[in-house]
């Protein structure tokens, strides 16, 4: 997915700082906790890579991607795949609502590729609950489903609105392609508020990517939350926001981020702690120093990163074309 604050093109940047820091080889099975996970590309390659991964975050349409990934295995049926992608479209709540033949005057997709996800999005939910497939297998194709209606949305890369016009990718037939599933240990995933769930887990190394600035996921994926949970919520405005109050982060608020994140450090009981965030963020390079620096031995690393598409597609007045990634690491003196 074209996913805000992706690590995907940092990925080798990542490890190779981890790997410097911590010593830890490909291989070692080590507890890898990746808790602010988006769509779980740093915690599908840790476990690729032998670790047995903690995944977490508070969107559901995020928790789905890392069930899959993170303790999908080899008892996953896909022998459905060609049914589920044979289905006639329904006029479900996709089409309902996002779609602009229901008389919604929502444009997120076409009326045809809206039908179709809820055809799918409603067979996926019936196989489960008549236990044909068990929930790994439930999950895998409700991650694809994800995955592959975005392919197909008619946005900007995020949600906070459609385009007026249907562009040529959102015009494609929707298909159920299938995730890959990722070889290495069965880690466990939650859906919690990070600083609760911190003071429950322990591990090696803790990842976190924060959002940066007071743009909310919530907000961003609100379709891709409502087609994951497919709870029929009240939707409200031109875009069709759903309710999302609990969902917000601290992380995106300068009154409340920092003493959030002195919380997270503090509780965290893992040797080595690793920050991504970049130099256009809430909370400063020497902020996270020194919140850092109170737990531990501190430093960092930096590299320039290309700036997310969408900030192009939406007209935003950035002049910049890269940002400056850091990656801050901390080893923790835990007492």
């Amino acid at each position: 997915m074209n996913y805000i604050g992706s690590k995907y093109s940092l990925l080798d940047f990542l490890h190779q700082t981890i790997s410097k820091i911590t010593g830890y080889k490909d291989g070692d099975n080590i507890v890898f906790a990746d808790l602010l996970a988006g769509t779980g590309v740093v915690g599908a390659y840790y476990r690729n890579l032998g670790c047995t991964v903690l995944a977490n975050d508070i969107q559901y349409y995020s928790y789905v991607m890392n069930k899959h990934y993170i303790e999908g295995d080899d008892s996953i049926d896909t022998s459905y795949l060609e049914e589920l992608n044979s289905l006639e479209g329904i006029e479900g709540f996709v089409y309902k609502n996002y779609c602009l033949g229901s008389g919604s005057n929502r444009m997120y997709f076409t009326d045809e590729n809206g039908k179709k996800c809820d055809a799918i999005r409603v067979r996926i939910e019936q196989l489960y609950k008549e236990s044909k497939i068990n929930e790994k297998t439930y999950f895998f194709y409700l991650a694809s489903l994800i995955n592959s209606i975005d392919k197909v949305a008619n946005t900007a890369s995020v949600y906070g609105a459609f385009l007026k016009h249907i562009k040529a990718s959102a015009a494609k037939p929707l298909v159920l392609e299938p995730l890959d599933i990722i070889d290495g240990p069965v880690g466990e995933t939650f859906n919690e508020d990070i600083n609760e769930l911190i003071k429950n887990i322990k591990g090696d190394v803790l990842y976190l990517d924060p959002p940066y600035n007071a743009r909310q996921y919530c907000s961003n994926y609100h379709v891709l939350e409502t087609i994951a949970k497919y709870d029929n919520p009240v939707l409200s405005g031109v875009t069709g926001m759903r309710e999302a109050k609990e969902q917000k982060s601290e992380f995106c608020s300068k009154r409340t981020v920092e003493k959030a994140f002195d919380y997270l450090i503090k509780n965290a009981n893992f040797k080595y702690i690793f920050l991504s965030y970049n130099n256009e963020g809430l909370m400063s390079l020497h902020t996270i120093k020194n919140i850092m620096s109170k737990y531990g031995k501190y430093s960092y690393k930096i590299k320039e990163h290309r700036r997310f598409k969408a900030d192009k597609d939406e007209n935003r007045n950035i002049t910049a074309s890269a940002t400056v990634e850091y990656i801050h690491c901390l080893v923790k003196n835990n007492k």
